[in-house]
């Protein structure tokens, strides 16, 4: 296609290339069918081989788009010969995703990271263009590792251009890679492309063309074709019909010219997920039962329908194949699917999806193949082809119980996927059908697991219980115990009433399975955070003190230990997780934990902790489709930006949180929000707007109210009243926190309501109380900062400055290693009053690294190469090298081994 009028897409096309050797980048050409992407792609391959680079491409195939790494499969054939060269975990992953291995992949990420340091191991030798064409109808797994080799090239010698059309929706949509909309041509040149390829029209027709085609190249050069034509109003009259419609209609008419042999011919390859002449020509003969070689497809080349390079074919558009498809009966192209599934024979995967589409219900040997297609798929690390196989052995199944529990096994696949469509349309499908017990409580549970159950109107937490206890009822404990944890997910994220709360633990403490089960205690903690904390927090350390833990057995512990106020085990048990959920290759679950541990060390204000497990928690949750965790992370951030001094960044963060928790209620969120930017009002002095917002964390009606993390805010509360006069208000909140520690052991409950004991203390009572606090907060240097900082500015208002200078000044120093800048300068101003004066605060590692660069340089002062660094993080080893080149100006060093001495790197 002409490239006329193309020239500001080419320039930034062609900007990518030429910074290419200094590190790459990607972009997504957005745009109607027929716009001219593919032709933009085929110019910057050009230019980009001309200039010494590898170029690899795949091309997304709508009848493909069910085969899991098809696409992938494609890119990296010309290249596969190099994945020996990978780390073995590496390796094998991509191998078993590809088919060379029969190896299982745990998770896309993984084969994505692969794909990755392949192409980087590549790129050492001579840069590497990517294309990506038609990826809208890339399959699933492929587009994602494509997403995500394009989030990543920042710093390698590798250029990724995809394509895709603005009226389909793929999994690009939300990939966050920069865009390039591709527009229509303008009038002046749509009228040169029309001139140099269809010169002689008369001003009639020629003004008809202009119009219908509205500047789409493709329109521009096909429509002349077909109003020259036998049939000139397949495209020109009925100007009812959308362009993309009049095209293929263009393109019938075309077809109806062919040869019936080429013809059908055709029809095949239109339905072949191959692209192989010999493969078409075989079913085609097949078919008709007449010989058909490479010459009966020549007729199509010379009608500009198709090109053949060797033993490959290619439509020349893909709404040509559409045409084609379109043209034939539904009886023809079950004949056509059936000659590929014999021609097929060899290869079982694919020869079973013709077999499939070949077929009428019901054809229960069909659907069995395809529920192992769906295993191998999850083998392979392919959910969506899992979940495309089962619905179709649903719809083969002859048996309707079969057909229910294939429906239901492919909507729990598909929460994992995100997608409320998908889960909603194969539920509703099982829906329909007589459902046992059994079934109707896996259907209930499944729609209530999508992103948490928060967007989920039709199943409240006691609904769930009762389908619990049904469950138990009937002997299916697994079943009732992953109800429960939805049941329990619904207490954290939302405020179910208590009865709800109440039901949920009664359930679990009668399960038949070990008090100890990890599960359990996290049931139990998300339930009654209050009511059964001891008991969770007793038995985790038991569990924890006792056992050799899986990652996610360890996840759940950081995680309940969250909810129940024991922060600094909740940290240890999620950085323990976070080890084997890399390992594994699990984001989806890797950035759960991540939040928990930056929640943890935010609390805690461990900032060299908190800060970049904040940031890698985030990117997941974005990558892997979790909003509602992201706005968690969001908020956690604010927390963050707040406690160093940053209110607007604070309040930013915070915004956009709630922009995302405040439409499904998002009580944690809403939550962490209101706490950040309570936080940023107290540091800057603003102690009655502090107060206020600190306030509705506490009162039930506001949708801030969280019953456990309103636990966490008790000291800063108390602070904030003194200095606002509102000790009357915090003291009404502050005893009802009491009661609830005669329910609990919590640690950070019964350490803040120590210090808020001695804040809001009359007269001389208080210093005895600030003296018990300060005796229980030595593993605690925020709070005993804290209490330090209380403390003095309690006895220099008492005129006993002396006494009040060293509490002063150990808060101060605290503040500065913590880097919790606002309470440090609070403390040199007490000092100051108090007649000391303090040197300004000395930036660290934390104030002058990015939040990626702090992390790498962490895990570069343990000792990590660049290439376990990059595993671990998801990067390529050159990205790492890319940052600490960075990383080691800033920090005015010269070596890795200068690392282990700057502080806040080994932590």
């Amino acid at each position: 296609m002409s490239l006329i009028g193309r020239e500001e897409e080419l320039r930034r096309l062609g900007g990518l290339l030429e910074g290419v050797g200094i590190g790459g980048g990607a972009v997504l050409l957005r745009g109607e069918a027929g716009i001219g992407k593919s032709a933009l792609l085929a110019e910057l391959a050009e230019r980009a081989s001309d200039m010494g680079l590898r170029v690899l491409t795949t091309v997304g195939i709508e009848s493909e788009a069910h085969l899991h790494f098809a696409g992938l499969h494609q890119l990296l054939r010309p290249v596969r010969r190099d994945i020996d060269l990978l780390p073995p975990r590496q390796r094998d992953a991509l191998r078993a995703a590809l088919g060379l291995d029969e190896g299982t992949v745990v998770d896309v990420f993984l084969v994505a990271l692969a794909a990755l340091d392949l192409l980087s191991e590549i790129a050492t030798r001579k840069p590497v263009l990517v294309i990506a064409e038609d990826a809208h109808w890339l399959d699933s797994c492929s587009a994602d590792v494509i997403a995500f080799l394009g989030r990543r090239l920042a710093s390698e010698p590798i250029v990724l251009a995809a394509a895709v059309r603005e009226d389909v929706p793929s999994r690009f949509d939300d990939a966050g890679l920069p865009e390039l909309v591709v527009p229509p041509l303008s009038r002046e040149h749509a009228e040169t492309l029309l001139d140099a390829r269809a010169a002689g029209l008369s001003e009639s027709l020629r003004r008809r063309v202009l119009g219908d085609a509205a500047g789409n190249p493709l329109a521009l050069i096909e429509l002349p074709v077909a109003a020259q034509g036998t049939d000139r109003n397949a495209a020109l009259t009925e100007h009812w019909l959308p362009l993309t419609e009049r095209l293929e209609r263009a393109f019938t008419a075309r077809v109806a010219s062919l040869p019936e042999l080429t013809a059908t011919a055709l029809l095949v390859a239109a339905l072949d997920d191959g692209g192989s002449v010999a493969e078409t020509a075989r079913a085609a003969q097949v078919l008709t039962g007449r010989k058909t070689g490479r010459a009966d497809l020549a007729p199509a080349v010379v009608a500009r329908l198709i090109e053949i390079d060797g033993d490959s074919l290619r439509f020349r558009h893909p709404l040509m194949r559409s045409a084609i498809h379109q043209l034939a009966t539904a009886e023809r192209r079950q004949a056509a699917h059936a000659a590929l599934a014999e021609v097929l024979a060899d290869a079982p995967e694919r020869s079973v999806w013709h077999r499939a589409a070949a077929t009428d219900p019901p054809d229960e040997e069909v659907a069995t193949e395809l529920e192992t297609v769906a295993q191998e798929s999850l083998r392979r690390g392919a959910v969506t082809g899992a979940v495309t196989a089962l619905e179709h052995a649903a719809r083969l199944s002859a048996v309707p119980d079969l057909r229910a529990d294939r429906l239901l096994r492919a909507a729990d696949l598909a929460v994992e996927l995100g997608s409320q469509n998908l889960v909603d349309r194969l539920l509703g499908a099982a829906s329909r059908l007589d459902l046992s017990p059994q079934q109707r409580a896996r259907l209930a549970w499944t729609r209530a697991s999508l992103e948490d159950g928060l967007r989920d109107g039709t199943t409240d937490a006691l609904a769930l219980v009762r389908l619990a206890e049904s469950m138990v009822t009937d002997g299916h404990v697994d079943t009732a115990i992953r109800i429960l944890w939805s049941a329990a997910l619904r207490c954290f994220w939302t405020e179910p009433d208590s009865e709800a709360r109440d039901r949920i633990v009664a359930v679990a403490e009668r399960l038949p399975i070990d008090e100890l089960d990890p599960r359990i205690l996290a049931i139990l903690a998300y339930a009654a955070p209050i009511e059964r904390g001891t008991v969770v927090i007793d038995r985790s350390r038991r569990l924890a003190a006792g056992s050799m833990l899986d990652a996610q057995a360890e996840r759940l512990l950081g995680s309940a230990a969250v909810l129940v106020g024991a922060f600094d085990f909740a940290q240890g048990r999620s950085a323990a997780s976070v080890a084997g959920l890399r390992a594994e290759g699990r984001l989806q679950l890797l950035a759960r934990a991540l939040a928990a541990q930056a929640w943890s060390a935010a609390h805690l204000v461990d900032l060299n902790t908190a800060i970049p497990a904040a940031e890698e928690a985030g990117e997941l949750a974005r990558e892997t489709g979790q909003p509602y965790l992201h706005a968690l992370v969001q908020a956690t951030q604010a927390k963050i930006a707040a406690l160093r001094g940053d209110g607007d960044s604070a309040e930013e963060l915070a915004a956009a949180a709630v922009r995302t928790g405040i439409s499904v209620g998002a009580r944690p969120v809403l939550a962490t929000a209101q706490n950040a930017r309570a936080l940023a009002a107290l540091a800057a002095g603003e102690f009655s707007e502090a107060f206020a917002r600190f306030s509705r964390l506490y009162d039930v009606a506001d949708p801030s109210f969280q019953l456990a993390l309103r636990c966490c805010t008790v000291v800063e509360l108390a602070d904030a009243a003194v200095r606002s006069g509102e000790q009357d208000a915090a003291a009404g909140i502050v005893a009802g926190l009491e009661h609830a520690a005669t329910v609990t052991t919590a640690p950070s409950l019964h350490a803040g309501l120590r210090l808020a004991r001695a804040l809001l203390a009359d007269g001389e009572q208080a210093e005895s109380r600030f003296a018990q606090a300060l005796q229980a907060v030595h593993a605690q240097p925020f709070l005993r900062a804290y209490t330090e900082l209380t403390f003095g500015e309690w006895l220099r208002r008492r005129r006993r400055v002396a006494e009040s200078r060293p509490p002063l000044r150990s808060a101060r120093d605290a503040f500065d290693a913590l880097g919790a800048v606002p309470w440090g300068e609070r403390a040199r101003r007490e000092l100051r009053a108090a007649g000391e004066q303090s040197g300004t605060r000395r930036s660290s590692a934390v104030d002058r690294l990015t939040p990626q660069e702090l992390q790498i340089a962490q895990l570069a002062a343990t000792g990590l190469t660049n290439r376990e660094i990059g595993q671990r993080l998801y990067v390529s080893h050159r990205t790492v090298g890319a940052h600490l080149s960075q990383v080691f100006p800033k920090l005015q060093i010269t070596s890795r081994a200068q690392l282990r001495g700057i502080p806040g790197l080994v932590v």
